[in-house]
C-alpha cells in the first residue's frame, strides 16, 4: 500500500493536469461520486463533523496498522473533499494519520479556492479524522 506522501504525489499530478479550477471543482464531484457509500447504520447524528456548513457522515473503524474510513455528505463538493481524504488516510496506520501533514492540500491551492465556510469544514474533516486515529493508536 503506498504510504501518505506518495497518495499526496499522486494528489497532486492529477490536479496539475488541469488548466483551470473549473476542471479541478468537476475532478471533486466525479471524486465525491465514486465515494464508497457509508452504511446506513453510521448515518448518525454522532457521526456528523461539526464545522461543516453541509452535513458529512464520517465513520472509522480499523484497529492501530490500519484505520478504514466512510462517509457522505448532502452536498456533492464537500463528496468530494471527503473522497479525497479518504483516499489519502484509509487503510493507514492509526499513527501515520494522527501525525499526517497534508501538504498537498496547500500544494493544489484548494484552500486558496474554497469559501471561508468550506475550507473551515475541510479543516474540520482532517480533525475528525485524526481524532479517530488518535482514538484508536490510544486503545
Amino acid at each position: 500500500m503506498p504510504d501518505l506522501k506518495e497518495i499526496q504525489e499522486e494528489i497532486i499530478a492529477e490536479f496539475q493536469m488541469f488548466d483551470d479550477w473549473m476542471q479541478r471543482y468537476e475532478y471533486l464531484i466525479d471524486l465525491g461520486k465514486s465515494l464508497p457509500l457509508i452504511a446506513e447504520e453510521h448515518k448518525l447524528d454522532e457521526n456528523i463533523i461539526k464545522g461543516c456548513q453541509s452535513r458529512v457522515w464520517l465513520h472509522a473503524e480499523g484497529e492501530k496498522a490500519a484505520v478504514h474510513f466512510r462517509a457522505d455528505s448532502d452536498a456533492i463538493l464537500t463528496k468530494g473533499l471527503i473522497a479525497l481524504l479518504i483516499r489519502v488516510f484509509d487503510g493507514q496506520p492509526a499513527e501515520a494519520i494522527s501525525g499526517a501533514n497534508l501538504y498537498f492540500l496547500d500544494e493544489i491551492g484548494l484552500k486558496e479556492h474554497l469559501s471561508p465556510t468550506r475550507a473551515n469544514g475541510l479543516l474540520s474533516m482532517v480533525k475528525q479524522m485524526k481524532f479517530y486515529a488518535l482514538a484508536l493508536q490510544a486503545n
